[in-house]
């Protein structure tokens, strides 16, 4: 795979960037304030919304970065968070004593406007439409 050198931050890419970095923020900000003043209420669910939060930041970063191994981590840490929102989200519903309070993830992202739950789709959209092109060099005569 070889990379057209061509970063993700254009356009529309900036606007989901940012939001991202938003989320990133948000996400981490409030996992520290529970881990740090009510740890003991429901030490997995802020646990787990710090895990989003860090998982949020390494997106923004692999979103903004350029090379094939940026792309890559991007694509990693998307389907990771779609994973958890789906995992965490469908938990949630089912079973909701099992996060006493919401993380990131809790009720697919509903304390978040739903953003975490779109997000990775709008995301691998964005990837797969950007993806770095193969160059073949062409058979000269």
């Amino acid at each position: 795979m070889a990379n057209n050198g061509s970063s993700r931050a254009v356009g529309v890419g900036r606007v989901l960037i940012a939001v991202y970095a938003i989320l990133a923020l948000a996400a981490t900000a409030r996992s520290f304030v529970q881990i740090v003043g009510k740890f003991d209420v429901a030490p997995i669910a802020y646990l787990l919304s710090a895990l989003a939060g860090l998982v949020y930041i390494l997106a923004t970063v692999a979103l903004l970065r350029k090379g094939d191994t940026w792309y890559r981590i991007a694509w990693i840490t998307i389907i990771f968070e779609l994973v958890g929102v789906l995992l965490v989200g469908t938990l949630s519903v089912i079973d909701p004593v099992l996060f006493p309070a919401d993380t990131v993830w809790s009720f697919f992202g509903r304390g978040y406007l739903f953003i975490p739950l779109v997000l990775p789709i709008l995301g691998m959209l964005w990837l797969y439409r950007l993806r770095p092109v193969d160059t073949v060099p062409s058979a000269q005569s």
